[in-house]
């Protein structure tokens, strides 16, 4: 199996997992509006120790049906590109990307309850985008492209432009993305190499070669080898010697 069919395969778990995350996230919203509305409160306090558990709990509780909403599409897709294209890392970057980009809001924070998956949203987009410009693959270097396209303008939210959003979040989701990236910056696929781009290649040894000459006529048939076999010219002839007895009678 190539490298690239080894990378790029698809399986259930592509948009089962993506599926799955982002209907957790309902399910919980749905919890916190008709039986625990306190969970709101259960997001990241920077400079609290109480507030550390926010890290994790954090990107399932939202503030409002929109908030929600806003955060649930692009998350489901990035996830499922994250699934397709890096699918041997792709559950090292969902829970590190939670973990890391929540350090950073609670490190950066300001002084305010700090909830939402767009942290998360923000580590996917960068993580997606650099790990394609590092690897150098047409392929994901395209995916890239597309992310940029897409969600490019939401830069902007990673800096305080508008009040009411934590823009500690999304700059942590940017920075925890272009680590993880420079960190699996050796676990991406390669793009396939042609046999004559191996550094081992000889031109002489090329089956497809061969049916040329050395003016570049094409041969269709070409005639099969026949080693010489070196046969001895003299062939070796057993000597013979007769003894002469002398009769003295």
């Amino acid at each position: 199996m190539s490298n690239n069919q080894q990378h790029f395969k698809y399986s259930t778990g592509v948009i089962a997992y993506p599926i799955a995350f982002v209907l957790s996230i309902w399910i919980v919203f749905w919890l916190q509006v008709r039986f625990f509305p306190s969970i709101k409160r259960m997001g990241v306090y920077p400079q609290e120790l109480e507030g550390l558990l926010g890290i994790f709990t954090s990107p399932f509780i939202h503030a409002d049906i929109e908030h929600l909403y806003h955060n649930s599409i692009p998350l489901f897709i990035l996830s499922v590109a994250l699934f397709y294209f890096y699918r041997k890392i792709s559950w090292k970057v969902l829970f590190f990307g939670i973990v890391l980009s929540g350090l950073f809001t609670w490190v950066i924070g300001r002084p305010a309850n700090h909830i939402g998956a767009s942290g998360l949203v923000y580590v996917l987009v960068s993580f997606i985008f650099f790990k394609g410009i590092f690897a150098r693959h047409f392929r994901l270097v395209a995916l890239s492209l597309i992310i940029i396209f897409l969600y490019g303008s939401m830069i902007w939210y990673a800096f305080p432009v508008k009040d009411g959003m934590s823009w500690e979040g999304h700059l942590g989701g940017l920075i925890s993305g272009f680590i993880f990236a420079v960190i699996f910056r050796k676990a991406i696929a390669k793009p396939e190499r042609y046999v004559w781009q191996q550094p081992d290649y000889n031109e002489e040894d090329d089956p497809f070669l061969k049916h040329f000459d050395e003016n570049g006529n094409f041969i269709e048939n070409l005639e099969p080898e026949v080693e010489e076999e070196a046969i001895s010219e003299e062939n070796e002839k057993p000597s013979i010697t007769y003894t002469f007895k002398k009769n003295n009678d």
